[in-house]
């Protein structure tokens, strides 16, 4: 079925878009961490362009509760939080309800880091440049917690990079990374999915294939 405004076909010409954006940073002292799942086709594609190494941040929404799909937050490695109170008061969220959603995917966040990476430590950032990927940003409290969590790692730089994001996104970002990276700021956004004429859910096994190619020089 095809989006009523797509911009592009699929993940895979999203990321090959965003790499024409991002040539300066070609070379093995940048790293893509991709968001999974979605970012992870999109970082496939940029890393083989980039000649970088691939390699995923794990980050979890923190869903409200009769809302899932509006993020309330969201959480990475390393213990990184990133809290929406303002959507937390107008959902009428509750502290213990915060508290149950932010266990429930703080174990899920550990589950697929190992899931996805198994025994392999995560790749050494710092003094490299970081491009922080995802397929799109909507709220931007994913990426958020992203940033977070990968400051500690200190890196060289931090550049956000997304096919797709509401106009006037990069102002939430403007303090916290170096430089943001979009191919596209429609005016009428009202979810990543709709910019795209397939956005089928990208699977487990896809990222653990989509890593394995990357380490194997994209065969």
């Amino acid at each position: 079925m095809t989006a009523m405004y797509s911009l592009f076909n699929d993940r895979v010409e999203a990321g090959r878009m965003l790499a024409e954006r991002l040539k300066e940073y070609v070379g093995p002292g940048t790293v893509v961490l991709a968001l999974p799942r979605g970012g992870v086709p999109v970082g496939f594609e940029l890393a083989m362009a980039l000649g970088a190494e691939l390699d995923i941040m794990p980050v979890r929404k923190l869903g409200v509760p009769s809302q899932p799909e509006l993020a309330m937050g969201a959480i990475a490695p390393g213990g990184a939080l990133f809290v929406d109170t303002q959507t937390m008061r107008a959902a009428h969220v509750g502290q213990a309800q915060f508290d149950a959603v932010l266990a429930q995917e703080q174990s899920e966040l550990a589950r697929r880091e190992t899931s996805y990476r198994g025994e392999r430590a995560p790749s050494a950032v710092e003094g490299r440049t970081a491009i922080l990927v995802d397929d799109g940003i909507a709220t931007g409290a994913t990426m958020q917690a992203a940033v977070k969590a990968l400051r500690e790692r200190r890196p060289a730089r931090i550049v956000v990079a997304v096919p797709v994001a509401p106009a006037g996104a990069e102002t939430d970002f403007a303090a916290i990374v170096d430089e943001f990276v979009c191919v596209a700021q429609p005016a009428l956004f009202f979810s990543v999915g709709q910019h795209y004429d397939n956005f089928g859910q990208t699977t487990d096994e896809e990222v653990r294939d989509l890593l394995e190619r990357a380490r194997a020089g994209g065969k």
